[in-house]
Parts: C-alpha cells; structure tokens; sequence
C-alpha cells in the first residue's frame, strides 16, 4: 500500500512539472519580464486533455497585457492560458499585437 500512494504521488508531480507550460512567441526586441504558467485545469487532468492554446495579446507601452483572447486551442485548457498571460509582463515599448502558444502535456 505504501508503494501505491509513493507512485501516485509521485505520478502526480510528474504530471504537474509535465504540466508546465513551454511559451513560444513571435520574434521581436521586446522581452518578457515576468512569465506565469497557467495552471493544467483538473478537469483537463481527470480527462487526459493536452494540446496547444494559441492566445492572442495586446502589449501596452509600459508592458502590461492589455487584451488577450483565445485564438485556438482546446475549450477546457483556454481558461487557464488566458488566466495566466494576463499576468505576463514585457519590456516597455510601443504597443503591439503577438500570439503566444501555451503547450498542455499529460504524461
């Protein structure tokens, strides 16, 4: 018994550092100061949903995410991505428009 709840714990932090986020944008100058992984839903977890979450956002001058929306990606994990790239800062500079991609793994 105590080697099953050793694998399932195990299991499951091998699930969440899977979970992690790889963020992927378009070149440009402009660096990002501060990157938040979303977190991988539960729901997505109990039903083996991984894929990509193209997101759409809108940089202000000073670095914040001004606007972000879901440009693909699957319905359950969208929530998480958006959650997450609204926390996201950049260097400052003029404003711009740019997709990221947020990679959901299981196992």
């Amino acid at each position: 018994m105590k080697f099953f709840s050793k694998f399932v714990a195990i299991f499951c932090l091998s699930l969440m550092v899977l979970a992690l986020v790889s963020a992927a944008s378009a070149a440009d100058d402009r660096k990002v100061k501060n990157q938040v992984s979303p977190i991988y839903p539960e729901l997505a977890k109990s039903m083996h949903i991984v894929g990509t979450v193209k997101v759409e956002i809108t940089i202000a001058p000073n670095g914040n995410v001004t606007n972000a929306k879901v440009v693909g990606g699957h319905p359950v994990l969208a929530d998480a991505a958006l959650k997450a790239v609204e926390k996201w800062r950049f260097d400052a500079g003029a404003e711009e428009t740019r997709v990221i991609s947020f990679d959901f793994k299981g196992n």
